[in-house]
């Protein structure tokens, strides 16, 4: 506990730990504020030009319904074929000063396959394109029901919005939580399992590599032995880490139990409880914390027996890259998992111990889960902890004062059987 405490205090009193708890709650802030910012600022309206090379009324439609919308102010330009070219360039010049946001080209094979050229600087804005294809494709459809005398509007009337509401149906009689929220939830879950677990686990990693390149890890073990001293440091960094996710829980449920006043300091209009703020209930935080906690105990481990084995800091991480790949391989097959939380895929990686601290979280947010298959999910990762943590111990005992070449393959499993 000596060390534990060593540890704890050592890292919390640094300027880094300061800046990363402060960054934490900046970083959830931004997600909540800046999507409505950006959708502030980029709902100005548009200028654009239509240029006719149609030979009916259609392109008059297009601009007039253009012009009713909202963020695109509409003008149209009549051209045919041969004075296409000087009538682009003259558009072209505009757009270039910026008096023109840019111009969209129709003409009859408009109406006839949907083809369409639009020139502009705002191309990469999906929601400009978005708004502009919606207003094409609705003028082209009335104008081709005219033609074939249909009335347009009697198809509107007919035509029904429909607004789908979704649910998760959880384990708890007669409560549901929104998809949006779940997803979110999801989502949250496996970043924050995924940064954590791999921060704290390279930092037992570095700080054990620390010791022995320093050879302050020979005076260590002359007062205390190995495995307390491997013990100390993975409770002092693990700590550490639930000190810290805990400002984060704390500043995060802030944040959302404030979020108008919130939202009113940024001069936000928009709602921000539209994007699906998940309530996060006892049950799914005790959860997150025991898979943390199993999670940063089964990863700590294996770094710092990679670290013991390893005679610089350049070797530690050339060998950790094994480790770091179990931890990917959650992170890559993630959407897989939210697609179907009970596809055999995500029970799967819900049972194997090196994926199931990131993959059984996600999979409790997303969707219901058997209790039968949670508790085997956690009792297989315990054990796997508990032989993995004896394992590092016996290879940590010995490689903490061996020095030289890099140990092989064979070498480390030795040291485990006789350390």
């Amino acid at each position: 506990m000596i060390i534990a405490r060593r540890e704890f205090l050592e890292r919390v009193r640094t300027r880094w730990f300061l800046i990363s708890t402060i960054m934490g709650p900046i970083f959830m802030a931004a997600i909540m504020v800046l999507p409505l910012l950006l959708a502030e600022r980029g709902g100005r309206q548009r200028s654009i030009a239509v240029v006719d090379l149609s030979t009916g009324g259609f392109a008059e439609r297009l601009t007039a319904d253009l012009n009713r919308s909202q963020p695109i102010v509409a003008t149209r330009a009549s051209a045919d074929a041969l004075r296409l070219g000087s009538i682009t360039d003259s558009l072209s010049l505009l757009v270039r000063a910026r008096a023109l946001d840019g111009f969209l080209i129709v003409s009859d094979e408009t109406l006839e396959d949907g083809r369409a050229e639009y020139r502009g600087t705002n191309v990469s804005s999906p929601r400009d394109m978005q708004i502009l294809t919606r207003y094409l494709e609705e003028s082209a459809t009335s104008e081709r029901l005219t033609r074939a005398g249909v009335s347009p509007e009697a198809v509107r009337r007919a035509r029904l919005e429909m607004h789908l509401r979704t649910s998760k149906v959880t384990e708890i009689k007669g409560a549901t939580e929104s998809a949006e929220g779940s997803f979110m939830l999801a989502f949250a879950m496996w970043l924050i399992l995924y940064i954590a677990i791999m921060i704290y686990g390279v930092s037992v990693m570095g700080s054990v590599v620390e010791e022995k390149t320093s050879r302050v890890i020979e005076l260590l073990v002359s007062s205390v032995r190995p495995v307390q001293l491997l013990s100390g440091k993975i409770l002092g960094v693990g700590a550490v880490g639930l000190f810290q996710m805990l400002i984060w829980g704390v500043s995060g449920g802030l944040l959302i139990e404030r979020q108008k006043q919130f939202a009113n300091l940024f001069h936000v209009t928009g709602d921000l409880a539209s994007f699906g703020v998940p309530h996060v209930s006892l049950l799914t935080a005790s959860l997150f914390l025991l898979y943390f906690l199993l999670g940063y105990f089964l990863y700590a481990a294996m770094f710092a027996a990679i670290a013991s084995s390893a005679s610089s800091e350049a070797e530690a991480r050339q060998a950790q890259t094994p480790v770091i790949m179990l931890l990917v391989v959650p992170t890559v097959l993630m959407p897989g998992i939210l697609n179907d939380p009970n596809s055999s895929l995500a029970r799967v990686l819900g049972l194997v111990p090196f994926f199931s601290p990131i993959a059984m979280p996600v999979r409790w947010a997303a969707a219901p889960i058997p209790v039968s298959e949670l508790l085997a999910s956690i009792v297989i990762l315990a054990a796997t902890v508990t032989a993995i943590a004896w394992l590092a111990g016996r290879i940590y005992r010995v490689g903490i004062l061996m020095y030289g070449k890099r140990p092989s393959l064979r070498e480390v499993l030795r040291w485990a059987r006789t350390g």
